[in-house]
């Protein structure tokens, strides 16, 4: 397959080295310069537990030098989604695949609106984890399965064939018919442990030895659950406080994006994650005041980093 990774940062990175040792012909496509050309000149570095390799693929900045494909995968920061998929464009034909695996809520709506009379939106959500470590080179820091499905429609051929060759290509996935729910599942973990990681400077862990912040995590968490409840939203777990404690144990030592978005004095995707509890909160009148509290604070932080205040 030609395949298009837009957003070459730790996880876009990570599927198209994948994905190109399955031997698929994989371009991605970021706006790191240095990143693009430490991958052109020495390849992509990918250090695995003790081992480290290099995968030997073409990345570049301008999308517009490709031509058609057979599978757009956006991994780009939320809040550059729509600008992202209108450069793109060149890249789609009749009903050819836009497949999202975006941290957040609302991206494959942000991608319907703008290319789906045109393309085929899947949706998913990933549980692997990696980190950017340095221009052209990555840590891959644990395996998860991944989760894919038709947004707006029944599953086809199409999304089953893609599921298919990700497995080929050793990246475990399968196809669900609830992928809203899977999507509402994986943003309610992300409302209990990102913004306090943030807010805090901790590790996941440490929020569940921290009463002040383990008693936060319920409270978003429980707002969160409310709200998906009024929305219709079948989640995937039966209780999603327990799911929530259970993966911030898993990844204890692990420092979240939104944490690292904000060391390094970058915008967050507050607006993507609690303050879409918010939205979808007002939506069906619930109030959510714990979520907006945090995305408050999380965006005041960002004003002080890009201020530099205090």
């Amino acid at each position: 397959m030609k395949i298009a990774i837009i957003g070459a940062g730790a996880m876009g990175s990570l599927f198209g080295a994948y994905l190109s040792e399955g031997g698929n012909e994989v371009h991605l496509v970021d706006v790191w310069r240095e990143h693009v050309d430490a991958i052109n000149r020495d390849g992509l570095r990918i250090k695995e537990e003790d081992k480290e390799r290099t995968v030997f693929l073409r990345a570049l900045t301008d999308p517009g030098e490709l031509g058609p494909q057979d599978l757009v995968v956006l991994f780009v920061k939320s809040y550059h989604t729509a600008d992202a998929i209108k450069k793109c464009t060149n890249l789609l034909g009749q009903s050819i695949p836009v497949l999202t695996l975006q941290n957040g809520f609302g991206n494959a709506e942000i991608i319907y609106e703008i290319v789906g009379q045109r393309a085929k939106v899947i949706a998913g959500t990933t549980a692997h984890g990696a980190t950017v470590l340095g221009p052209g080179i990555i840590r891959h820091a644990g395996r998860g399965e991944t989760v894919i499905g038709n947004y707006g429609e029944n599953n086809d051929k199409l999304v089953h064939d893609i599921a298919g060759e990700f497995n080929r290509c050793l990246l475990e996935t399968r196809v669900s018919n609830n992928i809203t729910g899977v999507i509402w599942g994986k943003l309610l973990v992300n409302v209990g442990i990102n913004a306090l990681t943030a807010i805090c400077g901790v590790p996941n862990g440490k929020l569940l030895e921290i009463g002040g912040t383990r008693r936060l995590m319920q409270l978003l968490v429980s707002e969160g659950e409310r709200v998906a409840r009024a929305r219709g939203v079948q989640l995937p777990y039966p209780d999603a406080w327990e799911k929530v404690q259970a993966v911030a144990r898993a990844t204890g030592s692990n420092r979240s994006s939104m944490l690292q978005d904000l060391e390094r004095g970058r915008e967050t995707e507050i607006d993507f994650i609690n303050m879409a509890i918010v939205r979808e909160g007002r939506k069906s009148g619930i109030p959510t005041p714990y979520n907006k509290f945090v995305s408050l604070l999380v965006k005041a932080l960002e004003e002080k980093n890009k201020n530099r205040l205090w």
